[in-house]
């Protein structure tokens, strides 16, 4: 069974692990220890099953904004939900903190997980050209609205729909 617990210092070796295998560019140790230690707005997850992380997640919460910073689950258990009960944990967690919205950012080429983000209710709102590093893939920006208005783009993105 699954668990979604606070990330600590302990968990970083296994986090990094996972980091070095899904990203091209991944986060250092002393970022993720960074995070954990010195940011006050951010909040950082593990999944855990038998007490071995397998995926985490995180986000920063400024004011009525919440953005998710990074999620990522071990290659050999994705498809299993694992990212989901991620994704809902975090959702549930900016809800209790009375944010307006959950933005996060999406490679154009990472199709599931756009599908989980949409079947999550974000909405695709913009374009960040050559975001992500290191081939210059643009991501797109996703919202969830959890109060107001539907529809509101950020001032300054590409509208993209």
């Amino acid at each position: 069974m699954i668990q979604i617990k606070r990330m600590t210092v302990k968990h970083l070796k296994d986090v990094l692990k996972i980091e070095e295998l899904s990203f091209p560019m991944p986060w250092s140790f002393q970022s993720f220890y960074n995070e954990l230690v010195s940011n006050p707005y951010g909040y950082y997850v593990v999944a855990l099953e038998d007490e071995k992380v397998v995926g985490y997640g995180g986000m920063w919460i400024l004011f009525e904004e919440c953005h998710i910073t990074t999620i990522a689950v071990d290659p050999k258990r994705r498809r299993e939900g694992i990212g989901r009960k991620i994704m809902e944990h975090l959702i549930e967690k900016a809800k209790e903190q009375d944010v307006e919205w959950i933005s996060l950012e999406v490679r154009v080429s990472n199709i599931p997980a756009q599908n989980l983000y949409k079947s999550l209710g974000f909405e695709m709102v913009g374009v960040r050209k050559k975001y992500y590093q290191p081939n210059n893939e643009d991501a797109i920006i996703m919202r969830l609205m959890l109060k107001g208005k539907k529809g509101n783009v950020y001032p300054g993105y590409r509208h993209i729909l």
